[in-house]
């Protein structure tokens, strides 16, 4: 289960403290220009040591392309590349090798295997979405022939967050500060917390939201393939992730049905929808309008405090972690979100057409 998609796939490898972190990426069409100062700047965005909030590690995450690009184009043919691991500091493990870290992988991946990886967690690690960013950011130089543009901010971060529809804010102004939320003043605060939260050596999660726009109506797989279901396991593949909603989600409840149906009305020839509670998405198939989504990020397990745990044999003790930690995924996870939610739109607009190929 390395692989991602169904026809636009991904196929990652590698460990954190590994030598290098790469993939495969197939069904990719062919003629695509590959603007490589575009997707390194979509690694950069992923990559650690950008502020303060972010851990100190000074990993560049330059990608090297080994196939499928000729002349600066996509040939068709599956594209590899890898990206070397430059800044590991292994000997902050070395005590954690034969104890379980809590609410890490550690004791599900020695149960399922037999051994594992104590370094920075191995194929666990959140190192290996890096190469999903990779796959996202040519897919996403795909959808911009189609106008599909994604575009992910957080929402919110422990009991801060963003109170109106994402159409009140510039999204674009999430690049503008470390914690990628597009309103200034709150992301100032987010920003202080989380500053707060790593001087206390704890940790802190929230929420990152997504836009989709550009989706022609007609995405989905039904029954077992629903575009919705697809993102939801694509967000939820993301390490640290813990949910997912679309459209108004868990605030369903709240509305009636007469509140949250959305009326249909012609605009000058094309069906349009005058509300969008269902998030771009009917019956699993793309409407036309705004796809949005949420993914809860959990606090990241490894605190600087001491924590109860047990050893591989079962004895009962304590550990403290050490090293160069995030204090909250967020900042870091919002290309990512973008990058799956990039893959699992492209895979689907190919299988559209595998169904309809006038479309």
């Amino acid at each position: 289960m390395n692989t991602f998609g169904n026809l636009f796939r991904l196929t990652s490898f590698g460990e954190s403290h590994g030598p290098g972190i790469g993939g495969v990426i197939d069904g990719c069409p062919s003629g695509i220009a590959v603007d490589m100062d575009f997707i390194q700047s979509e690694l950069d965005r992923r990559k650690p040591g950008q502020s303060s909030i972010t851990t100190s590690r000074d990993e560049k995450d330059r990608v090297e392309f080994l196939s499928g690009i000729f002349e600066g184009r996509t040939t068709g043919t599956p594209i590899g590349f890898i990206i070397w691991n430059k800044n590991q500091q292994s000997a902050d493990y070395e005590e954690l090798g034969q104890l379980f870290r809590p609410s890490h992988a550690d004791y599900a991946y020695q149960q399922k295997y037999g051994i594992r990886d104590p370094r920075g967690g191995g194929r666990s690690s959140a190192r290996e979405t890096i190469a999903r960013c990779v796959g996202g950011a040519i897919a996403k130089l795909v959808l911009n022939r189609h106008d599909i543009k994604i575009q992910a901010y957080t929402s919110q971060v422990a009991h801060i967050r963003l109170e109106k529809s994402y159409k009140t804010y510039d999204l674009s102004l999430s690049e503008t500060n470390a914690v990628r939320c597009p309103d200034p003043l709150i992301a100032a605060e987010m920003e202080t917390y989380i500053t707060q939260i790593k001087a206390e050596g704890d940790t802190v999660g929230g929420i990152v939201s997504c836009l989709i726009q550009g989706v022609p109506a007609g995405l989905g797989e039904p029954v077992y393939g629903k575009l919705h279901a697809a993102l939801g396991n694509a967000m939820l593949s993301i390490n640290a992730a813990k949910g997912f909603d679309y459209g108004i989600g868990f605030d369903t409840p709240l509305y009636k049905g007469s509140e949250q149906n959305d009326p249909f009305y012609n605009e000058q020839g094309q069906i349009r929808t005058r509300t969008n509670y269902s998030g771009g998405i009917q019956g699993g198939i793309s409407n036309g309008e705004d796809i949005y989504f949420r993914v809860a990020f959990k606090a990241v397990p490894t605190i600087l405090m001491e924590q109860a745990t047990v050893d591989m044999d079962g004895n009962e003790t304590f550990i403290k972690a050490h090293g160069r930690h995030d204090p909250c995924v967020l900042p870091r996870a919002v290309p990512i979100v973008e990058a799956m939610a990039a893959m699992t739109v492209l895979d689907y607009l190919l299988l559209a057409k595998t169904n309809n190929p006038d479309s």
